[in-house]
């Protein structure tokens, strides 16, 4: 099997897993943390251009997940971790990730934050280099084992 469909048949596993827990996963914790991996991985080369802002908001207004949560308000928030992370990539990462760490509390919520990463990470169809350690970092914020995720 090419890479590619690996991706491709991971991410979609991962949402189907994803949206089994759909009614677990209410909490505002679980709603910042979601929008600061989304974010993470969309700026994780360092930046991020129009293009792939739009797309990656798309992801998360189509989401089933969550979709448990207005779309305007998840919008905002991810468009502020965007902008934390475009200004200063390095200082904005942690705050960033003091976000994403606010779901360790509950382990279903925090493998889905992780998760939402690695769908995000390869709805592109390429999970890379770059996206794939910021969610690394999210599993160390979050006390899980990379290895988890075949990270």
């Amino acid at each position: 099997m090419a890479l590619w469909d690996r991706i491709k048949e991971s991410a979609s596993s991962l949402q189907d897993q994803l949206n089994a827990k759909k009614n677990d996963l209410k909490s505002g914790a679980f709603r910042d943390a979601s929008m600061a991996m989304c974010a993470l991985v969309a700026a994780a080369d360092g930046s991020i251009d129009p293009v792939e802002r739009q797309r990656v908001a798309q992801l998360i207004a189509t989401n089933e997940v969550l979709q448990n949560f207005p779309a305007d308000d998840l919008q905002r928030r991810f468009d502020a971790y965007l902008d934390k992370l475009t200004a200063d990539f390095e200082f904005g990462k942690v705050s960033v990730l003091q976000d994403v760490a606010k779901a360790k509390k509950k382990p279903a919520e925090a493998r889905a934050v992780i998760q939402i990463g690695i769908v995000i990470g390869g709805a592109d169809g390429t999970f890379d280099h770059q996206e794939r350690a910021v969610v690394r970092e999210a599993c160390f914020a979050l006390d899980l084992p990379p290895t988890e995720f075949d990270l």
